[in-house]
């Protein structure tokens, strides 16, 4: 069963750093056409499948459900992607963050091979998602993995075959990228970005097309079988499906034991014209504990993700903590200026694996992505709804992915975890 937390404690984390149904002033938002505002849950609703958020995972998966005849209802806290789905680095990547080899080893050859497919084909769909539903979300391929050192490169051409994937040298990084900051990398032209934003936007309309009821401005606050709790109203259903992410883990102990919130953050440059580093159009993120993420813009600006934190709030000058990490990849551009930055929530496991469970009494959940939301959310909460519908083949071998609790339990876990995050972010800033 789920439950029950004081309100000023549950909503921390919802209105720790924005007011209730205000998106961030993000770059991804600029000419971006928004679902008109969705009424808040009052009274009693019914519904096949109740879901809690309207994210990557809570969209996708209220999508696939009422095009399979299920009768939906999604409740939203904020507004539809408003959470991390509509702020991310809007990278479209590849597979798990265990390599196939790791996987083998802990779940044996034939698990791990299955869960490759189960990952292509994520992948695969979600790329097809994004052109039917967001066209304006711009989708583009090209990502690139860039390693700093010689040692992690080799140790990457180590991991696993690499198939279709392009290995670069250092000259080619800084022909793609512009950065002397890299020794090497990989190119996938599978992978590659979009605006995320505008991918959540068209979920969410298409959604609504299929005849799905969202509220918003309307948090949950208990949920339990059958049973999803608001302010003013309630939502009976057979099914119901936790998909906040790194928001409101407490609504069910089992998600809170595992996925722990943090914060990132992002901006956006001017227009960098004959200073934009980039010599076509390609995602990059790399080998750091503390990553770097980014990709140029038509209009030539860099959007930048760099730096993050592990309590609540963000920090007062988010732009700072950005310029930190881009003058170390981009020492020429460390004067450049930002149009927009934001901060945004995401969510971890300890392994870095995603967590997708039955929870029993018809109650389901999917969340911490570890970076690779845009692709796995898509895909967790359609392999839920198809589970819901006693299709669970591909739900209970990404179930298998192991997601232990975070050390110290509930009530000690992100103090644990927080404290290990921040000696390996200290590590990156030390070079060690």
């Amino acid at each position: 069963m789920g439950t029950r937390t004081p309100a000023a404690e549950r909503m921390s984390w919802l209105t720790a750093n924005e007011a209730q149904g205000v998106y961030p002033d993000s770059w991804y938002r600029v000419g971006i056409a928004e679902v008109p505002s969705c009424p808040v849950l009052k009274g009693h609703e019914t519904a096949d499948l109740c879901i809690i958020g309207a994210g990557f995972t809570g969209l996708s998966a209220a999508l696939h459900a009422a095009q399979a005849g299920m009768d939906v209802v999604v409740l939203e806290a904020h507004r539809v992607g408003w959470g991390a789905s509509g702020r991310n680095g809007g990278q479209v990547g590849l597979g798990w963050n265990w390599s196939h080899d790791a996987l083998a080893a802990k779940l044996g050859a034939a698990t791990a091979t299955a869960l490759s497919r189960i990952a292509d084909e994520a992948l695969i769909q979600t790329k097809a998602k994004i052109r039917n539903v967001a066209p304006d979300a711009n989708l583009t391929e090209g990502l690139i993995e860039a390693v700093f050192d010689e040692r992690a490169l080799k140790a990457l051409d180590a991991k696993e075959p690499q198939g279709h994937r392009q290995r670069l040298d250092r000259a080619a990084m800084l022909q793609h990228t512009g950065s002397a900051a890299y020794c090497g990398g990989y190119l996938s032209q599978d992978a590659g970005f979009c605006n995320p934003f505008a991918y959540a936007q068209g979920l969410a309309k298409a959604a609504l097309a299929a005849g799905v009821r969202i509220f918003e401005m309307s948090p949950a606050h208990r949920i339990g079988q059958g049973l999803a709790q608001t302010d003013k109203g309630r939502v009976t259903s057979q099914f119901l499906l936790h998909a906040t992410n790194g928001y409101s883990t407490h609504l069910h102990r089992k998600t809170a034991a595992r996925v722990l919130p943090i914060n990132n953050y992002m901006a956006a440059t001017e227009p960098l014209g004959d200073r934009a580093p980039m010599s076509r159009p390609v995602a990059v993120y790399d080998d750091k504990f503390v990553l770097n993420y980014f990709w140029q813009s038509p209009d030539g600006r860099l959007i930048y993700g760099g730096g993050e934190s592990y309590g609540k709030r963000f920090p007062n000058d988010i732009a700072a903590r950005v310029r930190n990490n881009l003058r170390q990849i981009y020492p020429q551009l460390a004067d450049v200026a930002f149009t927009h930055a934001w901060g945004g929530t995401l969510a971890v496991t300890p392994t870095r694996l995603p967590y997708i469970a039955n929870l029993g009494d018809g109650i389901f959940t999917a969340g911490g992505y570890s970076g690779h939301g845009v692709v796995l959310a898509s895909h967790c909460g359609t392999l839920v709804v198809d589970a819901m519908r006693g299709i669970t083949q591909d739900f209970d071998l990404v179930a298998q992915l192991p997601t232990p609790a975070l050390p110290g339990g509930v009530r000690l876990g992100g103090i644990v975890s927080n404290v290990g995050m921040r000696w390996f972010a200290l590590r990156d800033r030390l070079g060690l």
